[in-house]
């Protein structure tokens, strides 16, 4: 069972938008999804992998057939399964399985987040490691023709990850742990 209600982590997810992807503009396009409210909150109940995957199977179909201006995207938030970062990690090539099952690569694809995300080669505790970092495991549902609008709207698209690693590296952990005073 988990230790907060869906509410409480929608709310934990939300403010880690709001202050870091927003706030330290790690991805120049979630604000205008964000104000638009064209973000879909789900928090699966899930236990099992294989709980976890129906859930994904029905948010990728849920979002390939949503009107995008109602639902641009989703984060499908999963406190009670892949805990551990590695098994996460090993997940997601069953997360992009399940893109092709439904027939849906090149429109949508997954994007990943994990409050221990660690990128390959880096050091744990690397700050770079928190571009990628939630409050829970999150599955980012997106679509793949709102990556392309964004990209042509946003030219310097190539340089977010660069971008990124200086803003961590010059807010440094303390700065990070600032954020959540």
């Amino acid at each position: 069972m988990n230790k907060f209600t869906p509410d409480e982590v929608i709310a934990a997810t939300r403010l880690w938008l709001d202050k870091a992807v927003i706030g330290l503009n790690l991805c120049p396009f979630a604000k205008a999804v964000q104000i638009k409210q064209q973000i879909r909150y789900v928090v699966s109940e899930a236990t099992s992998e294989e709980a976890l995957l129906a859930d994904l199977l029905r948010e990728l179909q849920f979002l390939q057939s949503a009107d995008p201006e109602e639902v641009e995207t989703t984060l499908l938030i999963h406190p009670g399964v892949l805990a551990d970062f590695l098994d996460y990690n090993d997940f997601l090539e069953v997360a992009d399985a399940a893109v092709g099952e439904l027939d849906l690569e090149g429109e949508l694809q997954v994007a990943s987040f994990h409050p221990d995300y660690q990128f390959a080669g880096s050091d744990a505790d690397d700050i770079d490691n928190f571009s990628n970092r939630s409050p829970y495991p999150t599955l980012h549902l997106l679509r793949e023709s709102s990556i392309d609008k964004a990209v042509e709207a946003f030219p310097d698209a190539a340089n977010i990850y660069e971008h990124n690693i200086e803003t961590l590296r010059a807010l440094g952990h303390e700065g990070w742990k600032k954020l959540w005073v």
